[in-house]
């Protein structure tokens, strides 16, 4: 059995340790992708450029166990010759009888026909609000404001902030009398 694609790497813990249940996992997930890695702090700018178009690392996986399962990791598909996966380096895989295609998570911006994406296809924004495009807002993209954005912590932060940033446009849009009435309810 083969393993396909990118080494990603993995986290340096064991994921369900009482070390990382207690102390790595808060302090990683609180206080590093939530506070620390956000567009507000230099080296969270930073991690953002470098993180926004690669995949994370094995978090509950490790490699050690993937090949004392029989599992051998090897570089991407990038083709096929004759019907067979073609890798990165040149090498072909015999003996395949089934494939698991598995691209990961794809947002699913086709819908979306609006001249507001960069070259890599992700939507041109700043921590969700697009500029170009007034009343277009994201919510749980990939490091949107922080690492945290796309994970169950993080994404309610950003969802309250953009609910905010849209009841305040609302409200500056509407006639002085609706702004009133809006304002008691």
């Amino acid at each position: 059995m083969w393993v396909s694609g990118q080494d990603v790497g993995e986290v340096p813990f064991k994921h369900g340790s009482f070390a990382a249940t207690k102390f790595i996992l808060p302090v990683l997930f609180r206080v590093i992708f939530h506070r620390l890695l956000s567009i507000r702090t230099p080296v969270g700018r930073k991690a953002r450029m470098g993180n926004l178009h690669q995949a994370t690392p094995l978090i509950r996986t490790r490699r050690r166990d993937l090949t004392a399962a029989g599992v051998e990791l090897v570089p991407r598909v990038t083709g096929t010759a004759n019907g067979l996966p073609k890798l990165a380096d040149g090498q072909v895989l015999y003996g395949i009888s089934n494939v698991i295609w598995s691209s990961g998570f794809t947002p699913g911006f086709s819908w979306i026909d609006l001249p507001v994406f960069d070259e890599h296809g992700e939507p041109r924004h700043e921590a969700g609000v697009v500029a170009d495009e007034p009343g277009l807002y994201f919510v749980g993209l990939h490091f949107l404001f922080a690492m945290s954005s796309a994970q169950i912590h993080g994404v309610g932060r950003d969802a309250d902030r953009i609910a905010r940033g849209v009841a305040a446009r609302v409200h500056a849009a509407a006639p002085v009398g609706v702004q009133a009435v809006a304002a008691v309810s």
